[in-house]
């Protein structure tokens, strides 16, 4: 049996099988991480992987399991005692401004800017910044690039906001069409092999020095400054995730 759609999953949830398929992202919300181990234990598919799916709606496990890819110094803090040792290893290392990513919000709503650490400190120990979250260290110049990969489909754009860090171009920022190169690519495919991702939209923080690194990854995001539109795009992400249906189940 394939299911396509959230709805006929809740419809008929409990008669689902071993080598049965759901083909899409689930839309419980705050119960998807516990569904996905239901259909886990069952032996359902899950097309996009579960893994996938946790990733893409959690930036704390998103810096857990694709750290190594990331800026040096992202850590994820959990409680005040893995805050308290990281503020002696930035304090140590000269780290002075740094940024926060909460946790399962999008558009740059969680990402906040600090001082110092002990800000960070301070906002947690009043319970005004909620665990877990991320931090890394302020990167006050590099290139903020989009990647949208399907299967073949590859296309890249650049995102700046002169007013904002954030650089969200939904927030008021600009775009122009960038011309990823072969290291770049890979850095993507990797990531995307590491968490089993189907199909991406990649954020990529670009140095001067000509580094690359990942910021974050989801199976969808915004397109302004994208020349593919949506519907083309629902079309080729559509196409990938039926043609991962017709393989035979991986062991």
């Amino acid at each position: 049996m394939i299911i396509d759609s959230s709805r006929e999953l809740k419809a008929r949830y409990d008669e689902l099988k071993a080598g049965d398929i759901f083909l899409g992202v689930l839309s419980y919300k705050k119960l998807r991480d516990r569904v996905l181990i239901d259909l886990l234990e069952r032996g359902v598919r899950v097309i996009p992987s579960p893994l996938s799916q946790t990733l893409s709606s959690s930036k704390v496990a998103q810096a857990v399991v694709l750290c190594k890819w990331m800026i040096p110094h992202t850590f994820v803090i959990n409680r005040r005692l893995a805050l308290m040792h990281t503020i002696s290893e930035f304090n140590r290392l000269g780290i002075k401004r740094v940024v926060t990513k909460e946790d399962r919000l999008d558009c740059g709503y969680g990402v906040h800017y600090w001082n110092s650490i002990e800000e960070v400190y301070n906002q947690t120990a009043l319970q005004s910044l909620p665990y877990p979250f991320v931090i890394q260290p302020f990167v006050a110049r590099y290139t903020d690039i989009r990647v949208i990969i399907v299967a073949d489909y590859v296309e890249a754009y650049t995102r700046h906001n002169p007013y904002n860090f954030r650089n969200n171009v939904s927030a008021g920022g600009t775009s122009r069409p960038y011309n990823t190169d072969a290291s770049q690519v890979k850095l993507c495919r990797d990531v995307m092999e590491r968490g089993k991702f189907p199909y991406a939209h990649i954020d990529l923080m670009i140095m001067p020095d000509g580094k690359n690194y990942l910021s974050e990854i989801a199976l969808d995001g915004g397109l302004k400054g994208a020349r593919v539109d949506r519907d083309g795009l629902c079309k080729l992400k559509r196409e990938c995730l039926e043609c991962l249906a017709d393989e035979p189940c991986p062991l």
